[in-house]
């Protein structure tokens, strides 16, 4: 079939599709007048996501307003204590007399200040660019994540020693501890730090390295009167098992060390300070080991004393993205349950309540006055959308604010599907029917597995989304099996160390379940997944020739292999063991190792970038599928990673998918896409 269909909605068409914008941020003023979202839109010739600020009205009568226009974007809006509009941005300065000699350095984001009228102006700058930012509840310090490289005191010595590797052309970097890499990109060689300014034109203080084996550089954060700053920090192990993650505490003013929160079996993320800064709320996760899963809460430590308290005792799900009130000790989360993300409310007295009825939640903003939560809403049937939540009531459907990025109609409609694991445990997962689909006119069906494997069918996403294939006329099944988060430890604990045992039968329990629907032509079925659902479509492949047609994107291949490449190589061990020493789980759940029982034709899509699911496992099997004669596909992206991000391969990569699904699912003469 061609890319565009006939049919009317933006999923239709491929490229209208690609270039929705993308609301992806908010942030609130100190007096709750001003709430501004970033928002992403494809550049001009599709090869990049491009982000702006615009104004949003909190009162959701006005709309909304572009603020700022650069070819370079603008992101991660926030504002100062007096009102001030910051964000990020790598746009040119125009003001020649705010560089000084020597420290030209354009390359990455420096900080913006944009006041109600008048034109942007820097705020601070880094050599090598600043990586993330915060500001003070009540004062004007500010603090900001940027890199020194070894032996650099400074910024200014920074500045000069990226200069003479620029100019010796050397990019060599030598690790001495820690990892190398993470996700798409090298660590090092320099090591973020955390930075405090206490007023504008003041002196820069650095509070401390940040380590650099942190999956991404967490931003400082203060306290509301900023003298104190935290920040999170990674510690190398004796051995690569014992890396973890630790807080730190340390003076604002002159960047000594107050406190170290830490625990050898655990790591600390995500602090952020209490209303009146006496303590820390954050992320507490107990180690994952061979036997029992990750175990997460969010602790409260006070400051001065180091005391810790787990302010979810009980909550059987995985906390998420919390928020403090202004004016006590409330505070606000999100977490996964049954296929949506709700807001929780956490009362001083330690009540836990749901605020939202559906969907899934983040960014999270609270007014000054603590009645009032601002936040974007998605769900597999919506895009990211502002709106504005009641703080306190229960199982609320919030109002929708105007901003970009609604999609416009469906292709079709949501509904459930449920079954029974082999265990007893009820099993869910989202169906999406395309329009049209009924017992006179069933659909053909697309299984598709999420990533993770501690992930949950419970948002919208823009890689794989359901609604192009709905638009084509599919019908896709979007299962949460075992390992799923959302439904409780103990849907972690019964598929623990099992990646192709259960939530491979609960994959299929689903399947069956969808396939015995009247409006479903459960003759004409395919699958896929990416990552972890790109090594459950390898698993499948080599299980079961039930399926017209596979997909594996970013999938695990040869579980071995796979351990001593991938950046987080102690993570993998600490589930599936040493692979000389614990055998067991390696040859019981690599693929490869039933690479002669496939006969399902196979679609292999990596990203060369790829460094958590390296591009040799994708290579490997398609070199295998070839090998026994499979049918096979290989779509290759030399500048992608984990994600097909840019607007263009996104188009070429659904292109494809749908293509591939087709011609061996429908019957229908094999077409290369567009551009390929």
């Amino acid at each position: 079939m061609p890319e565009t269909s006939g049919g009317s909605t933006a999923f239709h068409d491929l490229s209208v599709f690609v270039s929705q914008p993308r609301v992806n941020s908010l942030a609130l003023s100190r007096d709750g007048n001003r709430l501004v979202a970033a928002v992403q839109t494809p550049a001009g010739d599709g090869t990049r996501l491009v982000s702006g600020l615009w104004e949003l009205d909190p009162g959701g009568e006005r709309e909304a307003r572009r603020l700022t226009r650069s070819v370079k974007g603008e992101s991660a809006p926030a504002f100062a204590a007096d009102g001030t509009l910051l964000f990020l941005s790598g746009r040119e300065d125009s003001d020649p007399g705010a560089r000084q000699d020597g420290d030209g350095d354009d390359d990455g984001a420096t900080l913006w200040a944009l006041p109600d009228r008048g034109e942007a102006e820097l705020v601070a700058r880094h050599p090598g660019g600043i990586a993330g930012y915060a500001v003070a509840r009540d004062t004007g310090a500010l603090a900001y994540t940027a890199g020194l490289l070894p032996g650099a005191a400074d910024a200014e010595a920074h500045g000069k020693l990226r200069k003479a590797r620029k100019d010796a052309k050397v990019t060599a970097i030598l690790y001495e501890a820690g990892p190398t890499r993470v996700w798409d990109r090298d660590l090092g060689p320099d090591e973020p730090h955390a930075f405090v300014r206490a007023e504008r034109g003041g002196p820069v203080v650095d509070a401390g390295g940040k380590g650099i084996g942190a999956e991404e550089p967490a931003d400082a954060v203060l306290s509301p009167d900023g003298t104190r700053v935290a920040y999170t920090r990674f510690v190398a192990g004796r051995v690569p098992a014992e890396n973890r993650t630790v807080i730190v505490v340390a003076d604002a003013a002159t960047g000594e060390q107050l406190r170290v929160v830490e625990a050898a079996d655990q790591l600390y993320e995500s602090p952020v300070f209490t209303y009146d800064g006496s303590g820390l709320i954050c992320h507490r996760m107990g180690f994952p080991a061979y036997d029992t899963p990750w175990d997460i809460t969010l602790v409260r430590v006070d400051v001065a004393s180091g005391k810790e308290s787990d302010l979810l005792p009980g909550f059987d799900n995985f906390p998420g993205g919390a928020v403090v009130s202004p004016v006590d000790d409330t505070l606000w989360f999100t977490a996964a349950e049954r296929g949506h993300a709700p807001v929780f409310r956490r009362a001083p007295d330690g009540t836990v309540t749901r605020l939202t009825a559906s969907g899934a939640y983040g960014s999270l903003c609270v007014a000054p006055d603590g009645r009032t939560l601002y936040a974007l809403r998605n769900a597999v049937d919506s895009p990211p959308r502002p709106v504005r939540i009641d703080a306190a009531a229960t199982d609320q459907a919030p109002v929708t604010l105007p901003a970009p990025g609604d999609v416009g109609a469906l292709p079709g409609t949501l509904t459930e599907v449920h079954a029974e694991g082999d265990d007893g445990f009820p099993l869910r997962g989202w169906l999406v029917l395309p329009e049209g689909a009924s017992a006179a006119a069933p659909a053909p069906l697309l299984v598709a597995v999420h990533g993770g494997p501690e992930g949950s069918w419970n948002g919208w996403t823009w890689r794989w989304n359901p609604w192009p294939f709905a638009a084509r006329g599919y019908a896709v099944l979007l299962p949460d099996p075992a390992l799923s988060t959302g439904y409780g430890m103990h849907n972690h604990e019964r598929g623990w160390g099992q990646w192709g045992g259960r939530p491979y039968d609960d994959v299929m329990a689903l399947t069956d379940a969808t396939e015995a629907r009247a409006d479903i032509e459960a003759g004409r079925t395919a699958l896929g997944g990416g990552s972890y659902g790109g090594y459950m479509a390898n698993r499948v492949a080599t299980r079961t020739d039930r399926f017209k047609a596979i997909v594996s994107h970013a999938g695990l291949w040869d579980l071995r292999s796979f351990q001593g490449d991938t950046d987080v190589p102690w993570y993998f061990q600490r589930i599936f063991g040493d692979p000389v020493a614990r055998p067991e789980r390696y040859e019981a759940h690599s693929p490869y190792l039933g690479a002669d029982r496939i006969r399902t034709p196979m679609l292999v899509i990596h990203g060369a970038q790829d460094y958590r699911v390296p591009v040799g496992q994708g290579s490997a099997l398609f070199q295998d599928l070839q090998r026994h004669e499979v049918p096979a596909k290989y779509l290759y992206f030399p500048d992608e990673n984990h994600w097909i991000l840019t607007p263009n391969h996104a188009r070429v990569w659904y292109g494809a998918f749908l293509n591939f699904l087709d011609h061996h699912v429908l019957g229908t003469v094999w077409q290369r896409p567009e551009l390929l």
